[in-house]
């Protein structure tokens, strides 16, 4: 399952994303906004988007006017592996690599068709499971357990 979300500068590309994600015929569940709110906050999306990817064992996509916000608000909840794409082959790495499930996008710099091509590649690429990367994957496991 896809869970995604938006604040106020991220809802328009988050709507498009969704016609997208439907027409590819992707399961997916819009976490908000509901409707464009210019006082909503990134955080209360970003960690709701984070929860439910933890709780399900799903990916995330969440957009914010810079990505920026939104990738750091993700990567409070225990569990998340969020990265901010510019390019696709950013993404191919963050998946392959680093078992990335929250994708992180700039809705202000990067051009549509780049963040659909941005999407399109993190959700086609697997993780690549070699030894190197589990290991490094079981460092942050291993700090996460360790913080309160």
């Amino acid at each position: 399952m896809i869970f995604l979300g938006a604040d106020h500068r991220g809802f328009n590309l988050k709507e498009k994303i969704k016609q997208w994600l439907r027409d590819r015929g992707e399961d997916f569940v819009d976490c908000g906004s509901e409707g464009y709110d210019r006082d909503d906050d990134y955080p209360d999306i970003g960690f709701k988007v984070a929860e439910k990817v933890v709780a399900d064992n799903g990916k995330g996509i969440l957009v914010c006017g810079s990505g920026v916000g939104v990738c750091i608000a993700a990567n409070k909840v225990k569990g998340i592996r969020a990265g901010l794409c510019l390019l696709a082959k950013q993404a191919r790495a963050g998946r392959n690599d680093d078992d990335m499930n929250v994708l992180c996008l700039n809705a202000d710099m990067v051009p549509e068709q780049d963040n659909l091509e941005i999407i399109e590649t993190f959700l086609e690429t697997v993780f690549g499971s070699e030894e190197k990367y589990i290991r490094r994957i079981n460092k942050i496991k291993k700090y996460e357990s360790s913080i309160s």
